[in-house]
């Protein structure tokens, strides 16, 4: 019997909406990959995760989870944790994997120890730490953002410090340590990354000139070219760092780089270890652009579902 028919005769279990500030994208993430799921024919059911997943795990019968959780308690190590404890193999990322991708901080000082490229950036933790930068800040713009929040909520770009201040104190009400970075003005890039191959590079391009959460989650706000109009040698480039930047992290299944590109130099901003795979959502294009369909990544990202070896 083939390991995809080993898997027909499970139960899978579509771990979606949860608890993060992402709940509404999860949940929109959660019902394509069930419907492609049962198109397929696989046994799945959708499981609204809450503070008792063991419970309803077992309640349902769940053999294997399809993990389409975003931000934290879902993409941070957490479920991931709690299914190799209960020994369920799941998809994506492991504990470690998850734990330093969702951190921003953790990530840059990865990508710098492996001398990937990435913006300058201060890491700021208490109050007296902000203060002592508003009183030294002498270049703007800045880019201000929560270690541990995705989706674009949280940042801002500064161009004052007044808009510095605020930025911070906005931050800082979602996550303890806030990241301040290096502004690179330039073009905004994605690459998504299968299985350890990198798939076509998207450039993205808001008509608000910030790709924030109502320009990724609105239909026609966002213009996508894809395959973004690179010279070759440096699209290249871009591909294997951000498989290399993966592979720093120790991801596995899918996952998708963000970088900026500014004339031929490009930087990685932040890797997301459970990218988004709603109607608007960019792994699905570049999977597309590749020859794959959507049922046919929904099957590709589960069946490399595994428990850390």
């Amino acid at each position: 019997m083939s390991e995809k028919q080993q898997i027909k005769q499970q139960k899978i279990g579509v771990l979606c909406g949860g608890l993060s500030a992402e709940r509404e994208v999860s949940l929109k993430t959660g019902a394509a990959v069930l419907k492609a799921l049962k198109s397929l024919g696989y046994q799945a059911v959708a499981i609204d995760v809450g503070q008792d997943l063991p419970g309803q795990l077992k309640q349902e019968g769940v053999a294997l989870a399809f993990i389409a959780l975003h931000g934290r308690f879902g993409e941070d190590g957490r479920v991931q944790g709690l299914l190799e404890m209960l020994q369920i193999p799941y998809t994506g990322s492991g504990v470690l994997a998850s734990s330093l991708a969702i951190d921003k901080v953790a990530t840059k000082q990865i990508l710098l120890y492996h001398e990937l490229p990435t913006p300058g950036f201060e890491v700021l933790k208490t109050r007296e730490q902000a203060e002592q930068l508003l009183q030294n800040c002498r270049h703007l713009p800045l880019v201000v953002k929560p270690a541990r929040e995705g989706s674009t909520i949280g940042i801002s770009i500064v161009q004052s410090l007044e808009a510095l201040r605020h930025g911070i104190d906005t931050a800082a009400a979602l996550d303890g340590t806030v990241l301040i970075e290096e502004y690179i003005a330039g073009r905004e890039l994605t690459v998504s990354v299968l299985n350890g191959e990198a798939l076509p590079i998207i450039e993205i391009v808001p008509k608000s000139g910030f790709y924030d959460f109502h320009s990724k989650y609105t239909a026609g706000q966002t213009e996508y070219l894809l395959p973004a109009p690179i010279d070759a040698a440096v699209y290249a480039q871009i591909q294997q760092v951000s498989v290399a930047a993966c592979e720093a992290l120790g991801c596995r299944g899918v996952a998708r780089v963000d970088l900026m590109l500014r004339e031929k130099e490009f930087y990685c901003l932040e890797v997301n270890t459970i990218p988004g795979m709603t109607e608007t959502s960019l792994l699905p294009k570049a999977a597309q652009a590749a020859g794959l369909n959507f049922d046919q990544l929904v099957e590709a990202i589960l069946l490399d579902a595994d428990i850390d070896k």
